[in-house]
């Protein structure tokens, strides 16, 4: 078996392709792609298996293209979709493509000289130039109405079962698009295969039968199984419906790591195959020690490191991992200080905060600054008895009636943590 589709097979990544695949990837260095579609100016976890594919299919030694879709983008795919999308205005589409192109460029290698090194193209540059005329003349007419109509992503709305009242003509060109996009890389960039999702299958091979029929050449189809949940639920999701991004800014790497960490067991153990480097021996070993303690997380906690590393850095997931131990107890004030202003409203997301002038928190007395100048405590009585009681930390660390708080104190410059006994957090924003 080749050894690209024989590491797609043991990591569970295998859904399909066309009879001599393996053989044409076995035969040479073989120039695939896989298309990501400018619906967000980041993409989210749900693109993270297609950039992977991309990755295994440059270290086994073959070329990947990563196509950037800035004119399928402008109609969108209607595979496994129920209604068509809100088309996005043209300026809104290129920022997106901008967006897209840079954030691939991190995970994939397009520097060196090596001929498998990556390129990045936009099929809006191709595309542009094309009047409707041509395009139904040089391409529509090779392709019958009965063949894009026996597609499951076309039959299934026609047919009601998606829940959708039919289709436009605009969603049903968009296989004959993405099949022309295949047509010009084979003839321009020598791409040979195109990869893609399961439900890409109808839409990856329109574009080897118009490569059979306009080029008379012969070109291949991969897809990778769609991901769910162990239970079958969405995965990529979260509980209120939010994607989690690639894209800091739109999802911290803390709320990333947390994603990733709260995985199920059954979930980690085919994740980290799904979603790491890790090789076959080391993964098995990681399951077999992860079941024999699994109360220690192991498996979900290498599984999270990994993607975090891959996807922001060593130090985005150090700061990840030094918050989830602020949150968990096994952290040091110093700790807690250091951490940024986002990372830690993400950590202590929903804590009552007040803002408060930095003259009422620098150098005041404890028992003032948790009662009237905060209101953290309802007066000074019940702050003095917490006191003594030995119920008050400022920064996860316990405080006496002696404390006052100073600039070093502050996370950020300009936080301060309150707390009372283990759960009740109060923050204070310095002014």
């Amino acid at each position: 078996m080749n050894s690209f589709i024989e590491e797609l097979k043991w990591r569970g990544l295998f859904a399909d392709m066309m009879p001599g695949t393996d053989e044409q990837l076995d035969k040479e260095m073989t120039t695939a792609y896989i298309g990501f579609d400018p619906t967000a100016d980041s993409l989210h976890i749900g693109s993270l298996i297609q950039i992977k594919i991309l990755a295994h299919f440059q270290q086994h030694g073959h070329k990947p293209i990563a196509l950037v879709g800035g004119a399928t983008g402008m109609i969108g795919d209607p595979s496994g979709k129920s209604a068509e999308r809100n088309l996005l205005d043209e300026a809104t589409l290129l920022h997106y493509v901008d967006c897209l192109k840079s954030q691939l460029s991190r995970f994939l290698d397009f520097s060196g000289s090596e001929p498998n090194k990556a390129e990045l193209v936009n099929n809006y540059d191709w595309m542009k130039n094309i009047s409707f005329l041509d395009f139904a003349k040089n391409v529509g007419k090779n392709i019958t109405v009965n063949y894009m109509m026996a597609k499951d992503s076309v039959k299934k709305r026609f047919s009601g079962e998606s829940g959708a009242d039919g289709m436009s003509f605009t969603e049903f060109t968009y296989q004959l698009i993405q099949g022309y996009d295949f047509l010009h890389l084979y003839q321009n960039n020598n791409v040979k295969l195109q990869m893609g999702g399961s439900d890409q299958w109808g839409n990856i091979t329109t574009g080897t039968e118009l490569i059979r029929r306009k080029a008379q050449g012969e070109a291949f189809a991969l897809t990778v199984p769609l991901i769910t949940k162990a239970d079958g639920s969405k995965f990529g999701k979260s509980e209120s419906g939010e994607n989690y991004w690639l894209d800091k800014k739109k999802t911290s790497a803390y709320k990333f790591y947390q994603f990733w960490l709260n995985a199920t067991d059954d979930d980690a153990e085919r994740f980290i195959k799904f979603y790491t480097f890790l090789g076959k021996e080391e993964i098995g070993a990681l399951i077999e020690e992860h079941k024999t303690a699994p109360h220690e997380r192991k498996l979900q906690k290498k599984l999270a490191e990994e993607v975090t590393v891959w996807v922001h850095g060593r130090e985005e997931y150090e700061k990840a991992l030094k918050a989830s131990e602020i949150l968990f107890g096994r952290s040091t004030a110093e700790d807690l200080v250091s951490l940024d202003e986002e990372t830690f409203l993400e950590v202590f997301d929903g804590v009552p905060q007040k803002e408060v002038a930095k003259t009422d928190v620098l150098g005041v007395n404890i028992v003032d600054l948790l009662s009237e100048k905060s209101g953290f405590l309802k007066s000074k009585s019940e702050a003095i008895r917490e006191l003594k009681g030995n119920s008050i930390s400022v920064n996860k660390q316990k405080i006496n009636e002696v404390y006052t708080a100073n600039e070093t104190d502050l996370i950020d410059g300009k936080f301060l943590l309150l707390q009372k006994g283990k759960k009740s957090y109060f923050i204070v924003k310095v002014i």
